[in-house]
């Protein structure tokens, strides 16, 4: 599928969200579009430097709302305790901080690292959990300086302090060969916490909710009305929030990367957060996003932003390889042009026509 679209060109200025995690930024909105009722319950609240919501609808044997969220915000604890890098007292920072070697690591930890390197290994690299110290000199990173672009012999001392290769699990131990080496699970911890939610609320009873953290979401039955969930794909405007696209999900999470919210300008030239690990430098690239359908909300978070490091041309040749749900977004002139590959258009074609 291919569509053109217009809108403004992003103001020049540099824009960056702090975020416990580092999370990517999600292009998408979740709307309630119509359907809602009384009948649904909903809570909410900070998490990872950004926030989550829950909307579910309640039946009958369920736990009260307050028990639900409080279950809710134990694994959103639980994974800032592991995995953010804005506090010093979290494995991994404790990890990243430590000297060449294996540590013992969380059950979860050990999961994602595992994931991460099956992305890596797929795709030569463009995903790459163990760029933080050049997310860093870029000053996007939780320990950057303000952001600016490196000299030259900067960009080429910190390509030895990055690489998947030097990070390995060992049984149940985390291990790196370099001291330098830091993860961050920048790009799939929102995923992933929206997917143990997700599963939380099923053991809890719960049969048809929306769970969304940092943007990222998953949605499964439908509303008490019958109607179906229904989100809203997001324009790639850095001045407003303008849905372009939407999309009814059922049994599928969403999630998006862009470049048009966390970026810098100098000199005229524009900086994406997105760094590709193989050149050092923000993509150079005329995609501004890209939207991943998946069961799982950890494996869309992981792809999109693969696919943005890959660009419009490999991203899709990726995606189409993969069969991966991806629609692409590209700056075009003053305008922006819109591709989707075809596991996209057959997911979303078959989800609008569920009764």
């Amino acid at each position: 599928m291919n569509t053109r679209h217009t809108g403004n060109p992003s103001q020049a200025r540099a824009r960056v969200l702090a975020r416990a995690l580092g999370a990517t930024l999600a292009g998408i909105a979740a709307l309630c579009l119509g359907g809602c009722s009384d009948s649904l319950e909903s809570f909410g609240g900070p998490t990872m430097g950004s926030t989550y919501t829950v909307q579910y609808v309640r039946g009958s044997g369920m736990p009260a709302p307050e028990a639900l969220q409080s279950e809710v915000e134990k694994i959103l604890a639980d994974i800032d305790q592991q995995m953010s890098t804005y506090r010093s007292d979290s494995f991994i920072e404790r990890f990243n901080d430590g000297p060449a070697g294996c540590q013992a690591a969380p059950a979860s930890v050990l999961k994602l690292v595992e994931y991460g390197e099956g992305l890596s290994r797929n795709s030569d690299g463009a995903f790459d959990l163990t760029v933080e110290p050049l997310l860093n000199l870029w000053g996007f990173g939780p320990k950057g300086e303000g952001l600016r672009v490196p000299s030259a012999e900067e960009l080429e001392a910190v390509r030895a302090l990055y690489g998947y290769h030097h990070l390995q699990v060992k049984g149940a131990e985390l291990c790196k060969d370099r001291d330098e080496i830091q993860v961050d699970f920048n790009g799939i911890a929102a995923g992933y916490a929206v997917d143990l939610i997700a599963g939380r609320l099923e053991q809890l009873g719960v049969k048809s909710y929306l769970v969304e953290a940092t943007g990222e979401l998953k949605a499964v039955g439908r509303k008490p009305d019958g109607s179906p969930w229904k989100i809203a794909i997001e324009a790639p405007q850095s001045e407003t929030r303008v849905p372009q696209m939407i999309v009814a999900l059922d049994g599928y999470a969403m999630t998006t990367a862009g470049d048009y919210r966390n970026f810098f300008e100098e000199n005229g030239q524009r900086y994406s957060h997105t760094l590709d690990p193989s050149t050092a430098a923000p993509v150079a690239h005329a995609l501004a996003a890209v939207t991943v359908i998946d069961p799982s909300a950890l494996n869309a978070d992981g792809l999109d932003t693969l696919l943005m490091v890959l660009g419009p041309e490999r991203g899709l040749a990726y995606a189409e390889r993969e069969h991966i749900a991806a629609f692409f977004v590209s700056h075009d002139g003053k305008g922006f042009v819109s591709r989707s590959s075809s596991a996209f258009d057959a997911l979303v074609a078959a989800q609008q026509g569920k009764p």
